[in-house]
């Protein structure tokens, strides 16, 4: 088993979507002792995509700038490790009622027609087909699928465009109302998933 760990949260040491994601990843390595992971930490900085990425990623010039070399090889080493991953496991912290611009970003660059999906006459078929996504949902008081999130709909669709269908979230959600409550609801979800 391959597992890509991706971390958002800008709150370090105090984020609780980092503390989820990596008690989900050490209960799938104690169910899979011979599981990889490959961490990745958005918190570093995901480049947002431009003119420049379009030009360069998008429209795939036959002698590509070193620029556009630069920016070509960084969108394919985000993609090159969701397309090696058999479960993806991402922190979804909860910010102003969506997801982060550094995960919206990471979203961005892996969202590449051609290898990550392709358009048919019957509509898009995602192409990152046979992984599991394991989300950490995460927010003072925004609840989880209520009409104020618009972050864990909002990555459910993005995964399944690119054929990740197979999604499950640990919530701890309204933690600025009780914290306690939300940590044990996230607790229990944890305690559920199957690994």
């Amino acid at each position: 088993m391959n597992i890509l760990h991706i971390d958002s949260a800008i709150t370090g040491d105090a984020s609780v979507s980092r503390k989820l994601t990596a008690d989900i990843v050490a209960k799938l390595t104690a169910s899979n002792p011979d599981a990889t992971v490959t961490h990745r930490d958005l918190n570093d900085g995901v480049p947002a995509i431009d003119s420049a990425w379009f030009e360069a990623v998008r429209m795939a010039p036959e002698s590509p700038t070193p620029e556009q070399q630069r920016l070509i090889a960084i969108s394919d080493a985000y993609l090159a490790e969701v397309q090696a991953a058999d479960v993806l496991v991402i922190g979804l912290p909860v910010y102003n009622f969506n997801l982060p611009a550094q995960l919206k970003n990471w979203l961005d660059q892996i969202a590449r027609a051609g290898k990550s999906f392709r358009y048919t006459a019957e509509g898009p078929e995602g192409l990152l087909t046979g992984k599991r996504a394991i989300i950490a949902y995460s927010a003072a008081g925004t609840p989880m699928g209520s009409d104020l999130d618009h972050a864990s709909g909002y990555i459910r669709f993005m995964l399944g465009f690119l054929g990740i269908t197979d999604v499950d979230f640990v919530a701890a959600d309204r933690l600025a109302m009780d914290r306690e409550a939300g940590l044990a609801r996230a607790q229990d979800a944890l305690e559920k998933l199957a690994a």
